[in-house]
């Protein structure tokens, strides 16, 4: 027999994630959806159409939504279903989701038990941050309906009044939080290093501060996929990834696996963003910003659109984080830069190829390229240095700014 959730757009009935009985996946848009005047698609990669869409057609989009890796296991593990299973997934945690996405088991109504934020302590927030590696999300806990896509551990809140709460049964969350890792030492501190300097360059990045709660250091960031209506009452706002946008399922996201590359990637922007000029502009400051804080985990579901008010925009920049700084971790970007994979192996030919590739004139991108590497020094000789911040991470920067330059002289 067939299972279905009926998936939701904020507080609209948009269509149905139908699983058969085959294991296959079905998703279709609601007449009801399809005829509203202010209708607009879950993704660019599902367009409003009566027609339902298949499995290799809609799967990117919903398993996007999803943890990954060993996080995705772990949740299913939890609640004792296939880590395969997409619609076994969402129908446990997809309440409470990336953008303005959530789903409910049909004849379940939303926020049934009426209960939606749980106040917690400091020591009780600690104590839940150290439970993230062996239970992500919470998942399992009484009320908690929360999908966030990534392999990182983290966990989404309310904070009210500097006072943190548990969102239940897919209320909406204001922040993420994401603590210091046990296999990566620092990722906290690193990653509040690198969204700091992004911000102090006027780059558009979601806001951070660095919090502790008992013994855990988290990096606390603010949803920018949240709103607020006139009332202050919390709504969501809608996003979606590149490989959501551009149909590449979550596994695939690495370029050398299959997933999109920055051709791809800025065609995009071309095609959907209300304003593609700018968002060329910031795309292109992004991959030079990942480039000179030795980011090589820059992916396709690093990079989002933001829907909002019937506008398509890049959303702000997320997951800034030096990697080279873990030899564990790969020294291959996740993107090519005009062909070449290795960052330490780029040279002026592969620079001049990635800006053709990504449609700009060599003349106006060097130019473009080489201010933001003075913009980046003059910005890290005068930012104030996080305190306890790995001296390896501004030394870092400066090495890539010089290898940067050297490249385009």
């Amino acid at each position: 027999m067939a299972r279905i959730l009926n998936v939701y757009l904020s507080d609209h009935f948009v269509g149905e994630l139908e699983q058969d009985d085959s294991g296959s996946l079905w998703f279709t848009y609601h007449a009801d959806w399809l005829s509203f005047e202010g209708a607009t698609p879950l993704s660019a990669s599902l367009v409003l159409r009566s027609e339902r869409f298949k499995r290799n057609e809609c799967r990117p989009f919903f398993a996007g939504l999803l943890p990954e890796e060993e996080s995705r296991k772990l949740v299913a593990k939890t609640f004792g279903v296939s880590d395969r299973n997409d619609f076994a997934i969402l129908s446990k945690i997809g309440g409470e989701c990336a953008g303005a996405v959530s789903l409910v088991e049909q004849g379940v109504s939303r926020n049934a038990s009426g209960k939606r934020y749980e106040k917690i302590s400091e020591d009780e927030l600690g104590a839940k941050l150290q439970k993230l590696p062996l239970r992500p999300l919470l998942a399992g806990e009484k009320g908690i309906r929360l999908s966030l896509a990534g392999a990182q551990g983290k966990l989404a809140v309310m904070i009210l009044e500097g006072e943190y709460f548990l969102s239940l049964d897919g209320a909406p969350s204001s922040h993420i939080l994401k603590p210091d890792s046990e296999h990566y030492l620092g990722l906290a501190r690193n990653e509040f290093f690198c969204m700091k300097l992004a911000r102090e360059m006027n780059l558009d990045v979601a806001p951070v501060e660095l919090h502790q709660a008992g013994e855990v250091e988290f990096l606390q960031v603010s949803r920018y996929d949240r709103d607020q209506d006139l009332k202050g009452h919390l709504i969501r706002v809608h996003q979606e990834d590149f490989c959501q946008a551009l149909g590449i399922v979550p596994e695939l996201k690495y370029q050398q696996e299959g997933g999109p590359d920055f051709k791809q990637c800025f065609e995009l922007i071309r095609q959907i963003s209300s304003l593609p000029g700018p968002d060329v502009l910031a795309l292109f400051d992004a991959t030079i910003f990942n480039f000179l804080i030795g980011n090589n985990d820059a992916h396709g579901k690093n990079f989002s659109f933001l829907y909002r008010d019937g506008s398509t925009r890049l959303a702000p920049l997320y997951d800034l984080v030096c990697t080279q700084l873990y030899p564990e971790l790969s020294n291959e970007m996740a993107m090519k830069i005009g062909g070449e994979k290795r960052p330490d192996q780029l040279r002026g030919k592969n620079w001049r190829k990635f800006f053709e590739e990504v449609g700009l004139t060599a003349s106006a991108a060097t130019k473009r390229a080489l201010a933001f590497s003075n913009k980046a020094e003059q910005t890290l000789a005068e930012m104030d240095i996080p305190e306890a911040t790995d001296s390896r991470l501004p030394n870092l920067v400066k090495a890539n700014i010089s290898k940067l330059r050297r490249a385009l002289s």
